[in-house]
């Protein structure tokens, strides 16, 4: 795996290059960055500051990204299936029809994103903060929302998803009647 700093990632998207397959990027300060239809599957980019990014319609497939900080960014249509998103930031980020399936969000905050038309099918996003969260058409099929705060989330459909007694629903309330499996 290649290690790039900001500077260099910034240079060579620049000079054309799109594809940063297997490089590792972690910790590196991208305040603001346009890195928009880039490839950075099977990358690690675990504790990068990305706030404010355009990263629209980019691949973290099979990437690491514990604890980034995504913070009102553009994810729109961007892939992070079977990415590991552990503890990561993306409060008020744009992931409109972004593809989630299979990534583990477990502790993530997405307070206030935009999860309209996303799929977040087999994702882990136990004990993640959805709160006010935009779930509208969302696939939340076999999601797993233990522990998850979904207080005052929009739109959402949780009838697939898998919730437990220490799931906040919208309303604020706990589920009440929940299978023991």
């Amino acid at each position: 795996m290649q290690k790039l700093s900001a500077q260099e990632l910034l240079f060579q998207y620049e000079a054309g290059k799109r594809d940063f397959s297997n490089t590792d990027l972690s910790q590196a300060y991208l305040f603001e960055a346009n890195l928009s239809q880039a490839n950075f599957s099977n990358s690690n980019l675990s504790n990068i500051h990305l706030p404010y990014a355009d990263l629209s319609q980019n691949s973290f497939q099979n990437s690491t990204l514990n604890k980034a900080e995504l913070s009102n960014s553009q994810l729109y249509q961007a892939n992070f299936s079977d990415a590991n998103l552990n503890h990561a930031n993306l409060s008020r980020a744009n992931l409109r029809f972004a593809y989630l399936a299979n990534a583990n969000l477990s502790g993530a905050d997405l307070q206030s994103a935009d999860l309209t038309h996303a799929d977040l099918s087999g994702a882990n996003l136990s004990y993640a903060n959805l709160a006010n969260a935009k779930l509208e058409r969302a696939n939340l099929n076999g999601t797993q929302l233990a522990g998850a705060n979904l207080f005052r989330t929009q739109n959402a459909d949780l009838s697939q998803a898998i919730v437990d007694a220490t799931t906040t629903l919208p309303d604020g309330h706990r589920p009440a009647d929940v299978d023991e499996n």
